[in-house]
């Protein structure tokens, strides 16, 4: 499992660690001897400045220039501050620095020298300004190694505080934070090191973070395999209502449910468009539906057992009244693009129908739709939690930086999509995907999970040139390693 801890959970990892008998000053000499390892490992000794803020960050900042310093380094320490008003651990560390401590301050970095930025941590309260502002804009074009995060990054959000320096290397300590991995902190970080400290896995027994990265190790264990002895059947028959005009957006998550294990897809659309569906791939089952009521009516059957509407359905009163015959229905929902804009003037309408077998898989501007006094709440993760937390689904926001949240607070961020998946059509391959391994029986958040993963390695298979009708195809690959790897 891979944890990601909030600023507030990291700060409990280091006092239970300390509680347990090993002293703060040990815990941050080790941080900058782990920092300075990653320098020594990537640069040769050439001019470098150290830049220390006033807490604990600069006093691994006073740490890394002195260890520096020793390995040959010519190192210039500069503090944003007074060495007076330094507190506690970051206090013994300056206390063991015997070299000159220069002021803060932007000329510093003339010459271009290699910069360790260790002068604010993730738990920044506010934006940048004055002197620190200054500094930091003055950051740009050097070559950054951030400690902990680059100052001025939030560790819980990713967002920036003001203003935030561009890293090459960004060494942070026992796990990454959240901020590590949401946009913009995912590019400002660069390339990320984990350092251990000395702090043990132990504590997570007391911290139980509920923020994980997405892997296959959150839920392999609950893959739907197909097993020897099953038929088609018991691997669900999915539903995927189709549009009159944009009918590509259905038959792309159709393929994407069938890529997935679904063992029957059926194309659920209007009498005009059966041949166009029916053209398509001859592993569909293709069905008329003049309206909801017959959409009801088809759902009726118990073996079809998961629906996802909304790709390519159009908005207005008739995709509406699809989704609520779905729900009526009782059936595991998927409900993406048209479905969810669809309830923009009414979103209680759809929300307090939901449940957690639902889930719910919007872009930022289809989030800001349904929960529009969400969408400036905090950052991405705070708002898929919040939006979970209130509809009682689960809700897979999209992006480069993906997140899932479960009603009962747990979370992923999926950190394996490429830039190629900005591209049309891949959010529908993405919801059929979920769509299929719902069918066959995974529970909503297991199914998110997972989909977004095998969506991104799909992507990173085919590589660039990618388009939407290339993903279902890539995944037979992808699964077979997984089911490899899982043995």
């Amino acid at each position: 499992m891979d944890e990601l801890l909030s600023v507030a959970e990291m700060y409990r990892a280091d006092a239970l660690t300390m509680a347990g008998g090993v002293p703060g000053p040990v815990l941050m000499e080790a941080a900058g001897a782990a920092v300075v390892r990653a320098v020594c490992e990537r640069w040769a000794p050439h001019p470098t400045v150290v830049l220390c803020g006033p807490g604990n960050n600069g006093g691994d900042g006073f740490v890394i220039a002195r260890l520096l310093l020793e390995a040959g380094w010519p190192v210039r320490l500069a503090l944003l501050g007074s060495r007076s008003a330094l507190r506690g651990d970051a206090a013994v560390a300056a206390g063991r620095w015997t070299g000159p401590i220069e002021a803060a301050d932007p000329w510093l970095l003339e010459g271009n020298p290699l910069v360790i930025d260790a002068l604010f941590g993730a738990g920044l309260a506010r934006p940048l300004d004055g002197m620190a502002k200054e500094v930091v804009e003055a950051m740009a074009g050097r070559t950054v190694v951030a400690v902990d995060v680059p100052s001025g990054l939030h560790g819980d959000s990713g967002q920036v505080m003001g203003v935030a320096p561009q890293a090459a290397l960004t060494v942070t300590f026992f796990r990454r934070k959240p901020g590590h991995l949401l946009l913009p902190g995912r590019v400002l970080c660069g390339e990320v090191v984990v350092a251990d400290i000395g702090i043990p896995d132990t504590v997570l027994d007391a911290i139980a973070p509920p923020t994980l990265v997405n892997g296959p190790d959150l839920w392999r264990r609950r893959y739907p395999w197909p097993r020897l002895d099953a038929h088609k059947y018991a691997r669900g028959h999915a539903v995927v209502l189709g549009g009159a005009r944009m009918t590509g957006a259905a038959r792309l998550s159709a393929r994407g449910a069938l890529r997935a294990g679904a063992g029957l897809v059926t194309v659920a659309c209007p009498p005009d468009s059966v041949p166009i569906y029916a053209a398509g791939s001859p592993s569909l089952i293709v069905t008329e539906v003049a309206d909801a009521a017959a959409f009801e009516a088809l759902l009726a059957d118990p073996r079809k057992n998961a629906a996802l509407l909304g790709p390519g359905a159009g908005v207005g009163k008739g995709t509406r009244d699809h989704v609520l015959a779905a729900l009526g229905a009782g059936k595991a929902c998927v409900l993406d693009a048209d479905a969810l804009t669809s309830f923009t003037e009414s979103p209680a309408d759809l929300l307090g129908r939901l449940n957690e077998r639902c889930l719910l898989t919007p872009h930022e501007g289809e989030f800001a739709r349904i929960f529009p006094d969400l969408a400036a709440e905090g950052g991405k993760l705070t708002r898929a939690r919040a939006a979970a937390a209130r509809c009682g689904a689960v809700v897979l926001l999209k992006g480069a930086d993906t997140v899932v949240a479960a009603p009962d607070g747990r979370a992923v961020v999926n950190a394996n999509a490429p830039a190629d998946l900005a591209t049309a059509g891949s959010g529908d391959v993405l919801a059929g995907i979920a769509l299929g391994l719902i069918a066959q029986g995974m529970d909503a958040f297991d199914a998110a999970c997972a989909a977004v993963w095998l969506h991104g390695e799909a992507a990173n298979a085919f590589g660039p040139g990618l388009i939407a009708e290339d993903l279902p195809d890539a995944l037979p690959g992808v699964l077979k390693r997984l089911k490899a790897e899982g043995r």
